[in-house]
Order: C-alpha cells, then sequence, then structure tokens
C-alpha cells in the first residue's frame, strides 16, 4: 500500500500514524530509537506491507503489469490502490478527504523535527503538490507516476502505467475494494496486538 492507504490503517494515534508513515526509511532494529507509538506505527507499516504483498489479489494485479514493469508491478499496484481509496473515500472514511488531508499534513508540520532526513526533504513538496488528494483522479496518479518514473532515472516505465489502469479499471478497482475490506481487519487486529 502507498501513503494514503498506511496513513489510514493507523487509526487516530498520532504517534502511530507518523511511525506507519516514515517506515520505509528506517531500517532494521532503527525503530528502538523512537517513542514507543512511532514504533507501533512502523512495526504496523511493516505488517501491512507484509500482508498485501503475500495475499492472492494483489499478487493478481501485479501478474498484469509484471510483462511491462517487472519488480516495480508492486509499486505501480501500491499507488493505483491508493488511487482507489482516494476515490471512493466517503466509503472508508467519515471526515471527507480534503479535510482528513489537510489535518495529516498539519501533523507533519508539526513533528517535522522527528522525521527522517529524506522525509524533511519531500514534505514540502509533497504537501505544495498535494499529493494525497491528487491520488483521487487519474491525472493525479499518471502525474505520481511521472514522478516515480523520474526517480528511477526512467527505467521503470511507470509512467506508462496509466495505460494499463484505463485499460483494466474495473479489474483493479474491484480488487483493490475485495483486499482493502480483509486488510482494514488485519491492520486492526495487529494493531491491537502491539
Amino acid at each position: 500500500m502507498n501513503f494514503l492507504a498506511h496513513i489510514y490503517l493507523s487509526g487516530t494515534d498520532e504517534g502511530v500514524i507518523i511511525g506507519n508513515f516514515i517506515a520505509d526509511g528506517i531500517k532494521g532494529r532503527r525503530y528502538l530509537k523512537y517513542p514507543e507509538s512511532i514504533q507501533k506505527g512502523i512495526l504496523l507499516h511493516r505488517a501491512i506491507d507484509t500482508f498485501t504483498d503475500q495475499h492472492t489479489t494483489v499478487k493478481q494485479s501485479t501478474a498484469r503489469l509484471h510483462k511491462n514493469y517487472g519488480h516495480y508491478s508492486g509499486v505501480i499496484v501500491d499507488i493505483l490502490y491508493d488511487h482507489f481509496l482516494a476515490k471512493n473515500w466517503e466509503r472508508y472514511h467519515d471526515t471527507p478527504l480534503t479535510e482528513f488531508v489537510s489535518d495529516f499534513y498539519a501533523l507533519l508540520r508539526d513533528n517535522f523535527a522527528v522525521l527522517p532526513t529524506r522525509i524533511q526533504r519531500m514534505m514540502p513538496y509533497m504537501i505544495t503538490d498535494n499529493w494525497l488528494e491528487s491520488y483521487a483522479s487519474v491525472p493525479g496518479i499518471s502525474k505520481i507516476l511521472k514522478q516515480m518514473n523520474i526517480r528511477t532515472k526512467g527505467v521503470s516505465k511507470m509512467n506508462f502505467a496509466v495505460i494499463e489502469l484505463e485499460a483494466y479499471y474495473e479489474e483493479f478497482e474491484s480488487e483493490f475494494t475485495s483486499f482493502f475490506s480483509e486488510l482494514i481487519i488485519f491492520s486492526q487486529q495487529k494493531l491491537a496486538t502491539l
């Protein structure tokens, strides 16, 4: 899952939200230097990633992309799934997406000092271009995929994945909806044990 899903699946504890958001930049046991609630968020993120990567429905989505994008298929599916979460946000959350995202950006600003350097550098771009809200539209996802392709120096060709998104839109959306209902339950249960 990508940024929006990880934030959503964190619940309401601000430390868990921060930890889940920064987790990709925290390797090995380095998470232990953070406060307990942030540690929980990092561990939740890792559990979500493992659950996602092993899930047969997600594998079905990534298989559709594998021929053209190889090992980048999983990254692309994470981004596409965030599109379907943002597009259908009102099904999953009572707070409007605009307000939810604005609150998250404020949380990042308030906790800037605890963020890893890489996130501190990325944050202004994320907020200025409003990545999380932009996920709700196909043009927004297209822009994100283009940015990701630039980050891979053009190797991933992710910028073309919007073609598959549009060609198999209903299939991807159906797979997301089925999978995400299971992931919500998994995440709630995991968070309760951390």
